[in-house]
C-alpha cells in the first residue's frame, strides 16, 4: 500500500539521518474506503492525488505548529504492507480524517518511493497559509482563502536519491 506521510524539511532531515520514519506511531494518508467514498472516483491516480493532497494539508498543520520550520510542505510517499496501515473505522468518514491511516511502528526510509515538496517560490504562500490556519479553522473566510492559496502551489516530485539536496 502506498501511504503519504506528512513531514517538514527538518522531519525529512531526521529521517535521512536515522534511516527511518518513526520511532513511534505515524499518521499518514492513503487510498482508504473512506477516501474512495468521499472523493467518489474509481481512478486510482486521482485517488492517490487526493491522499497526497490530504498529507500536504497535514504538513501545513505541522508548519503552523512549528514556527522555526522551513516554510515548505513535505510529503514522503512510502510503500508499506497493507497490514501495516490501519484506518480508524469510527473516524473514516469524519471530514477531518478522510484517508488517514496509522502506522504502528517505524518505517525504513528505504521503503520511500518519492518525496513531494514545495518549490522555493511557494514559501511566501505557505508562510501566509500557516499563519492563517487558526483563523481559517474558526471560520474566517479571508483566512481560508489564504490557506487555499498554498494549494495553488503544486508539490514537486523528487526522487529519494535527491533527499540530501533537499535537507542540506
Amino acid at each position: 500500500m502506498r501511504v503519504y506521510v506528512p513531514l517538514t524539511l527538518s522531519g525529512l532531515a531526521q529521517a535521512h539521518r536515522t534511516g527511518e520514519l518513526g520511532p513511534g506511531r505515524l499518521t499518514a494518508y492513503a487510498v482508504t474506503p473512506g477516501l474512495r467514498e468521499w472523493y467518489v472516483s474509481d481512478d486510482i491516480e486521482e485517488l492517490e492525488y487526493a491522499a497526497l493532497s490530504r498529507a500536504a494539508a497535514a504538513s501545513l498543520r505541522m508548519l503552523a505548529g512549528d514556527p522555526t520550520a522551513a516554510r515548505r510542505r513535505v510529503v514522503l510517499a512510502v510503500d508499506v504492507p497493507d497490514s501495516a496501515a490501519a484506518a480508524d473505522p469510527d473516524r473514516s468518514l469524519d471530514p477531518s480524517s478522510v484517508g488517514e491511516v496509522r502506522i504502528a511502528g517505524p518505517v525504513p526510509l528505504a521503503k520511500a518511493a518519492a518525496v513531494h515538496a514545495d518549490a522555493d517560490d511557494a514559501e511566501g504562500a505557505v508562510t501566509a497559509a500557516a499563519d492563517a490556519l487558526g483563523a481559517a479553522d474558526m471560520g474566517d473566510d479571508d483566512a481560508q482563502f489564504t490557506v487555499d492559496g498554498a494549494e495553488d502551489h503544486e508539490l514537486l516530485w523528487y526522487g529519494v536519491q535527491e533527499i540530501p539536496g533537499l535537507v542540506d
